[in-house]
């Protein structure tokens, strides 16, 4: 059993990002296994999952921008973004917490990305909105109300919701370990940047 300071927060482990889903991440459903046998051996007191959970229409959705194809990238409220297949639709099997997992020690499901003009890679933030801020969602708050000063992060995308999550977690003051082998990217070409970025916000990589 680790410290009761310590969270587990499991990023999007959802059908969508799974091989065959609509955005699928590379080897995604290989680190299935590995955070099911987390969760089962309750070696956290605190665990939370984040889901992308969309409405129809929404704005980081190429279908939403005629002319525009997935992976392509515009400029969204004054930032750069990028443009994805429809995926974790509300309601949607895509977007169930996928059923492979034991969640029974979950505390927490924090569902992000429900606003249709504002997309939402990390669990503790929006990306930036109408207003030019990243609103925040609650997460660092319910945290510290439970005493937790760790936070430990798995799930999908290593590289995008992941890391987001993570660096993050970091601003907020919690100290982060990045589960590097219980992620998987969207592409294995973003590990190199990805390992750059943890390690310039301080956050330890590892077991």
């Amino acid at each position: 059993m680790l410290p009761d300071d310590t969270a587990l927060i499991v990023v999007d482990l959802q059908p969508d990002f799974m091989p065959g889903g609509a955005l699928a991440c590379h080897e995604g459903d290989a680190i299935v296994p590995g955070i099911d046998a987390l969760l089962r051996a309750r070696r956290y007191r605190t665990v939370v999952a984040t889901q992308d959970w969309h409405p129809p229409g929404h704005a980081s959705f190429a279908s939403a921008h005629p002319g525009r194809s997935p992976f392509d990238t515009i400029e969204l409220h004054g930032h750069p973004q990028t443009l994805w297949p429809d995926h974790c639709v509300q309601g949607s099997a895509g977007a169930a917490l996928d059923p492979r997992v034991d969640w029974t020690p979950l505390d927490l499901v924090l569902r992000k990305g429900t606003d249709p003009r504002v997309d939402s890679y990390s669990g503790f933030r929006g990306n930036h909105g109408p207003a030019g801020s990243r609103p925040v969602t609650g997460l660092a708050g319910w945290l510290r109300e439970r005493g937790i000063a760790e936070v430990h992060v798995c799930g999908l995308a290593r590289d995008y919701c992941v890391l987001w999550t993570a660096q993050d977690a970091a601003a907020a003051g919690f100290r982060v370990r990045f589960l590097w082998d219980l992620t998987r990217p969207v592409t294995p070409a973003g590990d190199a940047p990805t390992r750059q970025a943890l390690l310039a916000a301080g956050i330890a990589i590892g077991a």
